[in-house]
């Protein structure tokens, strides 16, 4: 499938929360790995933030959003707890967030197009590293992930266990 990637606009906030919700209800009916919840995350807002901060991204074929991804300098609060086995400087790394793929696109390597995008990007704009945290029963995206070549690096709790969201696995990939 070929994928063309841009920065979301505001425009595109309608299409991503139908992707979200679509998202989250198939998830609602099937194995909910990344424990999303509809309304709750992700939603309208985190489509809206991510482009107010200019760092969403979409993957679209045929003008149609499939995927989308938010790339951020700023880390969760927990980050700061691990050692990374690097000094960098988070003007340096880009912290990957809400990587959807629209449920009808599911297991068609959307998901590993996103990724190779991302990889690509943060090359070309001179990232040293890319992280990312994931639930750790998630286990498709921790086999995307370390398919990738990110590396483990520690397990920590975001403070999400009010969603049933106790530990999440942290990785890196240096580039």
């Amino acid at each position: 499938m070929d994928l063309r990637f841009e920065k979301g606009t505001l425009q595109d906030v309608d299409e991503l929360e139908r992707l979200y919700d679509d998202l989250n209800d198939f998830l609602a009916c099937h194995t909910n790995y990344p424990g999303w919840k509809k309304n709750i995350y992700p939603n309208r807002d985190t489509a809206v933030e991510g482009i107010e901060e200019g760092n969403l991204f979409v993957a679209r074929t045929e003008g149609k959003i499939v995927g989308t991804v938010i790339l951020r300098h700023r880390p969760e609060s927990a980050y700061a707890l691990v050692n990374w086995h690097t000094d960098l400087d988070y003007s340096e790394i880009f912290v990957i967030y809400t990587l959807a793929v629209h449920p009808e696109y599911l297991n068609k390597h959307v998901g590993k197009q996103i990724m190779d995008f991302v990889i690509t990007y943060a090359e070309q704009m001179q990232m040293k590293a890319l992280r990312l945290d994931v639930y750790q029963k998630n286990i498709p995206a921790i086999r995307l992930y370390e398919s990738c070549d990110f590396q483990y690096i520690d397990t920590v709790d975001l403070g999400l266990s009010e969603y049933g969201l106790d530990l999440f696995k942290l990785y890196q990939r240096i580039l």
